[in-house]
This record gives structure tokens, C-alpha cells and sequence, in this order.
């Protein structure tokens, strides 16, 4: 009948989750004797289970975000490790309007996930972005029309304000000056 999928909106705490995961993982990163891709996912999974213990979220939602998040830095690490280029391009956005921490968060967690990708590296070209999911900083392209989404923060991923769409792709690499 409908050929877009239906709207799950993501609660406000996902959100906020989404964020405190990204800052969780990374102050226990340091303490990581393998900085290997899957340890890093590893501690993501261990970190979401700990903002669900906390109240923060349902144990649905944690696991939810912690696949958003693992999504959105193996996609960024194959990026910089095939392009050579730097995060901004990645991001296609202008990194003066994002929040420097969650930027150098980012930065640092993708250099953590560039060990390994070669494990990881299909999965980096082909993912999906789904309205309803939450996403982190930059832009995403919507499969059906080609509207782009922009993303200055982590947030959820309406459908496509032109077409209702509720498929995406990240757009990389368009040149930004930065």
C-alpha cells in the first residue's frame, strides 16, 4: 500500500543518549589495552547498557542508539581511511556550527575505528539511514528525490520534507572549504 516505512520517532532521551554514549565510550577508549574496531564496539555496547541502568533510556532504546552510533563511526572511519580526507569532508557541513566537543569526539572515535576496516568496509558503503533512526552531525541524502538532510548535531531522521521519503544515504565528500 504506503511504500514508505512508518515513522518511529525517537525520544528526546535517545537523543540526548546518543550523545552521552559518544562522550561514555570515549573517555573509556583511553583505558582500552586493543584499540581494534570491534573493541570499540564492544565498549559502545557495554556503554549503552550502563545509560540504560541509569534510567536514562529502555534497554529497546540503548540497543537502538548503540547501532546508531557504531553506524555513523564506521562510516566515518572507511571514509577518512579511503579518501585520506579529514572528518569535514565526511561531515559535509561547515565544522564551525557543530559543537566542538562532539566534533572532536567523533574525530576521536573514528580514528579508533580505522583499524580495522577492512572487516567492516561493506557495511560502511551500503549503509542505510531510516526515518526515525537517529543519525549524528552532517548530511543525508534522501534515496527517492535527492533532498539533503542537514544534521548539525545528533538528532532524529524525519521523513524527507520534499518527498516524505524514508530512505538516506550520507553525502561524502562534495568539497566543502573548511
Amino acid at each position: 500500500m504506503n511504500k514508505h516505512t512508518p515513522i518511529i520517532e525517537p525520544t528526546k532521551n535517545m537523543i540526548d543518549a546518543y550523545e552521552k554514549l559518544l562522550k561514555f565510550t570515549m573517555d573509556e577508549v583511553k583505558l582500552l589495552e586493543e584499540k581494534t574496531g570491534p573493541a570499540l564496539h564492544k565498549l559502545i555496547d557495554t556503554s549503552s547498557k550502563k545509560l540504560h541502568e541509569l534510567g536514562d533510556i529502555t534497554e529497546e532504546e540503548a540497543e537502538k542508539v548503540s547501532d546508531y552510533l557504531k553506524r555513523d563511526l564506521t562510516e566515518a572511519a572507511s571514509f577518512m581511511s579511503e579518501t585520506g580526507d579529514d572528518l569535514k569532508k565526511w561531515l559535509a557541513l561547515d565544522t564551525e556550527i557543530i559543537e566542538d566537543y562532539i566534533l572532536d569526539l567523533f574525530k576521536q572515535a573514528a580514528d579508533q575505528t580505522t583499524v580495522e576496516l577492512d572487516q567492516i568496509k561493506f557495511a560502511a558503503e551500503t549503509a542505510e539511514y531510516h526515518t526515525g533512526e537517529i543519525t549524528g552531525p552532517g548530511v543525508l541524502l534522501c534515496d527517492e528525490c535527492g533532498e539533503n538532510l542537514h544534521f548539525k548535531k545528533p538528532g532524529h531522521i524525519p521523513p524527507c520534507p520534499k518527498c516524505k521519503g524514508t530512505r538516506f544515504h550520507r553525502l561524502l565528500n562534495q568539497g566543502n572549504a573548511g
